[in-house]
């Protein structure tokens, strides 16, 4: 009996000799199930990426109009960063809620919205009233939040959408500097700068009053222009930014977020600032000296470099000097377990639903890369039009109206406008120009910020080819020497209409109109410059004049062929 007590006390006391719960060896049934349950996890997750990724084709007007803003805008080039940024925080907080998949059928109702909004904007927009306001409710990059919120709802639910709110409200800063913010605060900041380095330059007894100093300190030739770009928003953008992300990251008060915000854009304005003055120092010195004069550019990014590094140092000290308490943003659902990451039976008519959204609209998108790449701007980048080409789309004779001559303008390397003059042998010489990138362009910006500001701006609407009446953005210059009318025009193929970004009057917009790039075809901004030696008259008896010469000269002048030349 010694032998059998020995054998049943060998066995552990918590194994039962049941079938189901037995150990299971490598191979088994139960181990190939686990394994198949991974397989079809890996497969979802591989196929909603590929989805998403593919959805975003339907964006791809959105993305186009943005990369092109990004790419010749300085100012806004930061906004490239927003989507990847906003992109991360997104996963992390999915990450944080372990995948939830836990999503609604309410979110086909903003990606349905997205995509319309990207195909019928221009059925979306109205103007209302006169004035100098212009009011755009809903921003650029409404088409890309409403196409995240719309993912997130239909697959991870309602809970992390919420959870996710400040990373979608990123997305509409796509656009990060509003064109109100450029004419209200960079415009007058860069003359105010101009200012402080010119009056620096006279309190270190280093006048710029002789014409040798004024084309060493402020001309493009030598050294910095001090004038476009000399107030230091893009730093103070890009801090501002930052502290906007830092803020949200580590859950501070609203109040100390105002402050991280406020106090990182005003660092960048006073460390630009700094920049100008010690670049005053540098000119000093560099006067007289042609090697040190030769290197003026240089040494402006070398020193601007360093005091953006600086400013970005001190406000890392100040912002991870100690630890902050959650005040803001506490979510406690964050610290809860997850209500489950869902059964993928129940995802995949979801992924169907938003598979045949996804194939709707790729088509569209691909044809929209395509027409883009394919453009006037895409080829003079390529170097596939020549000078001569874009001389040769220019209407040689318009009216009694004949070409005299035509050239062309750069901006950071690239051709970016198309100029000719037109006379006849009793008329003044009047400009016409084609501005050949995809953004928006105005000669009257494009003067003020050379100190020039119109004695009067008003949209006046003239008759052209065909009988058609065209509304332009005009402003008349007088300086004692010469008088000068200039207008500005944005027209498609089809039709014309006054610019959006200039515009004179009060604009209530339900989202900005994006040109019908799903056809291939864009609004191209055209203007006129007229310019006469300054005679005694009154500026309304000049204005007079030079209005009705403009009016001989539009009468013949087909503005949509000349934007169908030049797509």
């Amino acid at each position: 009996m010694a032998p059998s007590r020995v054998l049943s006390n060998s066995v552990p006391n918590n194994m039962n000799s049941s079938p189901a719960s037995s150990y299971a060896p490598p191979g088994t049934r139960l181990e190939i199930g686990a394994k198949k349950l991974v397989d079809r996890s890996l497969f979802f997750w591989c196929l909603l990426a590929s989805l998403i990724a593919l959805g975003t084709l339907g964006l791809s007007p959105q993305f186009i109009f943005l990369w092109d803003l990004w790419t010749t805008d300085p100012l806004r080039s930061i906004g490239m960063l927003i989507v990847p940024g906003s992109i991360v925080l997104i996963l992390r907080l999915w990450r944080q809620s372990t995948w939830e998949l836990q999503g609604t059928w309410w979110g086909l109702l903003p990606l349905g919205m997205a995509f319309y909004t990207i195909i019928f904007s221009e059925k979306l927009t109205f103007t209302w009233g006169s004035g100098l306001l212009r009011v755009i409710f809903l921003p650029i990059g409404l088409p890309i939040c409403l196409y995240a919120c719309g993912v997130i709802l239909l697959f991870a639910g309602p809970r992390v959408c919420r959870r996710a709110w400040f990373p979608l409200a990123l997305l509409l800063c796509v656009q990060p500097v509003p064109t109100a913010v450029v004419y209200l605060f960079d415009l007058p900041l860069q003359s105010f700068s101009a200012h402080i380095a010119r009056s620096f330059a006279t309190l270190i007894g280093f006048p710029p009053t002789s014409r040798e100093l004024l084309k060493l300190m402020f001309t493009p030739d030598f050294g910095m222009f001090i004038a476009p770009g000399c107030d230091g928003m893009r730093g103070a953008v890009t801090l501002g930014y930052s502290a906007l992300i830092v803020g949200y990251l580590k859950r501070v008060s609203i109040a100390r977020w105002f402050l991280y915000v406020f106090g990182a854009v005003l660092l960048g304005h006073l460390f630009n600032l700094i920049r100008l003055c010690t670049l005053v120092l540098y000119y000093r010195i560099a006067v007289g000296h042609p090697t040190l004069e030769s290197t003026a550019k240089q040494a402006d990014y070398v020193i601007g470099g360093f005091l953006f590094l600086i400013a970005v140092v001190l406000f890392l000290w100040v912002v991870f000097r100690k630890e902050d308490n959650p005040t803001l943003m506490s979510d406690k659902s964050a610290t809860r377990e997850s209500a489950g990451t869902g059964k993928l039976r129940l995802i995949y008519p979801k992924v169907a639903a938003f598979a045949s959204l996804v194939l709707i609209v790729v088509v569209p998108g691909l044809r929209a890369i395509q027409n883009s790449q394919e453009s006037l701007a895409a080829s003079i980048r390529n170097g596939k039009v020549t000078r001569k080409d874009l001389d040769d789309r220019l209407p040689k004779q318009l009216g009694e109206y004949r070409l005299i001559r035509a050239w062309q303008e750069q901006l950071g390397g690239l051709i970016s406008i198309e100029d000719a003059a037109y006379r006849t042998d009793v008329s003044n010489e009047i400009n016409l120009g084609i501005w050949l990138q995809p953004s928006e362009h105005s000669v009257r910006a494009s003067w003020l910020v050379r100190g020039k500001s119109p004695e009067m701006r008003a949209a006046r609407s003239f008759v052209t080819a065909n009988g058609k009446l065209v509304s332009f953005d005009t402003a008349f210059y007088s300086d004692g020497v010469t008088d000068s009318l200039t207008g500005d025009v944005l027209c498609s193929p089809s039709s014309c209409r006054t610019s959006q970004v200039y515009e004179d009057g009060v604009h209530v917009g339900l989202i900005k109109p994006i040109d019908s790039s799903m056809l291939g075809t864009r609004s191209v901004s055209i203007f006129f410059v007229i310019q006469a030696p300054h005679i005694d008259a009154p500026d309304a008896a000049i204005q007079k004049d030079m209005l009705n010469e403009c009016q001989t000269f539009l009468d013949k002048v087909d503005l949509n062929e000349i934007s169908k030349r030049f797509q």
